[in-house]
C-alpha cells in the first residue's frame, strides 16, 4: 500500500489503541489532530534513502514495543524485499507519532524494516517528531492510557 511521503492519511477515519498486555482492552476515536503518511512504501515505487541517526532507529524500535495502533486481522508483507527462501517481514498495524500541535505522523509497522533494511530515509519533521517522544512515558502508560499523548476525553474504551 503506498502513500506518498507526508500526503494526508484518509486510509481509516477513526484511531485505535489497543492494550499490549491484555490483547482485549482497546480504545478509538475520530482524531482531532491531521494525520500526515510517512513511509507507506511500495515496489517501483521511488522513496528516499540514506543514513539516519542511530538514535533515532532505536527510538522508533522502542515506541514499536509500546504501541499497537489500528492493527488489522490481515497481514501486509514486505514487497521490497526479493524473492527467495525466507519470507518477507508481515505488519499488520500502525505508528501515531506527534509533531507540532494538531499533527500527527502516520505510519506502518514495517517502518523500522525499511528504514534498517531497505535504507528508506524519512522525511526530517518525521525523524524529529520520533527523536522528541518521551519513550519513558510511553513504555509507562498502562490501561486506560495508552502510548500517545492526544488521546481525547470521550475516547470509546473497550473493555473485554
Amino acid at each position: 500500500m503506498f502513500y506518498e511521503d507526508l500526503s494526508t492519511y484518509e486510509y481509516l477515519d477513526d484511531d485505535a489503541f489497543t492494550d499490549l498486555e491484555s490483547g482485549f482492552h482497546e480504545l478509538w476515536y475520530r482524531p482531532a489532530y491531521t494525520r500526515l503518511n510517512v513511509g507507506w512504501l511500495e515496489a517501483g515505487k521511488p522513496y528516499a534513502t540514506g543514513p539516519v541517526p542511530e538514535a533515532f532507529v532505536e527510538k522508533l524500535k522502542a515506541v514499536q514495543r509500546v504501541q499497537w495502533m489500528n492493527v488489522c486481522l490481515g497481514a501486509h508483507e514486505c514487497d521490497l524485499c526479493p524473492a527467495g527462501d525466507e519470507p518477507p517481514p508481515e505488519g499488520n498495524g500502525e505508528l501515531r507519532i506527534p509533531a507540532t500541535p494538531g499533527l500527527a505522523y502516520a505510519a506502518p509497522s514495517l517502518i523500522t524494516h525499511y528504514v534498517t533494511t531497505h535504507a528508506y530515509r524519512p522525511p526530517q519533521p518525521f525523524i524529529d517528531a520520533v527523536l522528541a517522544v518521551d519513550t519513558d512515558a510511553w513504555a509507562s502508560a498502562r490501561w486506560p492510557d495508552v502510548p500517545f499523548p492526544w488521546v481525547p476525553e470521550d475516547a470509546e474504551r473497550m473493555v473485554e
